[in-house]
């Protein structure tokens, strides 16, 4: 068989198996419910669905008997991009902090929303119902946040449509680079698995 050709089938196996093992989220949201759920966590989700952008959010997609933790660690295991919804009463939620926890845990790439509040306003309060080591881990996953580019928002004098469409443009444009490093690293990974054959006489 010509080398191009094993080249060719190696990299169609590894998109087949790129496909049996596609994620079940591309964006996880990351929200204070008694914040945003009726409103921009909510928006975004519809507006992604719309976009064939497959998004998770705890109330649509979590049903009865599911295992709060299990569920949530799933999606933002298999998500590529997590969307952190950061309003004034997001340190109150231990699992607000323990979702952005993990997602930097994971390493995955977050997107700050800040709805009604300054990446500066942002605190974790210890209230003592934390170990310290979750103090630790909580405190390091807000500051990461704080530290990153992300979307500033006003509700008393901006429109949600525009904060949701703008939000919206940042996953897909991400979305994209992130799809074209993995078959970028598929390909070389195709290259690099080239089996050695011994000339025929």
């Amino acid at each position: 068989m010509p080398r191009s050709s094993i080249v060719m089938n190696l990299v169609k196996t590894k998109k087949k198996e790129k496909v049996v093992k596609a994620r079940a989220y591309d964006v996880f949201i990351n929200h204070r419910g008694t914040d945003t759920k009726r409103t921009v966590a909510t928006l975004l989700y519809d507006h992604l669905s719309g976009l064939r952008v497959r998004p998770f959010l705890d109330s649509k997609d979590m049903k009865a008997g599911d295992k709060l933790f299990d569920k949530i660690g799933s999606a933002i295991g298999g998500c590529k991009i997590g969307l952190a919804v950061f309003s004034p009463r997001y340190c109150d939620s231990y699992f607000c902090l323990h979702e952005l926890a993990l997602m930097m845990d994971l390493n995955k790439k977050v997107i700050p929303i800040f709805c009604d509040i300054k990446p500066s306003q942002l605190r974790l309060v210890d209230d003592g119902t934390m170990s310290p080591k979750e103090v630790a881990r909580f405190g390091l996953a807000l500051e990461e946040a704080k530290g990153t580019v992300g979307l500033d928002f006003d509700s008393r004098q901006g429109n949600w449509s525009d904060v949701v469409k703008n939000a919206a443009n940042i996953v897909m444009e991400s979305l994209a680079e992130i799809e074209d490093d993995e078959l970028d690293q598929d390909n070389n990974f195709s290259f690099y698995k080239i089996p050695t054959f011994a000339a025929q006489n």
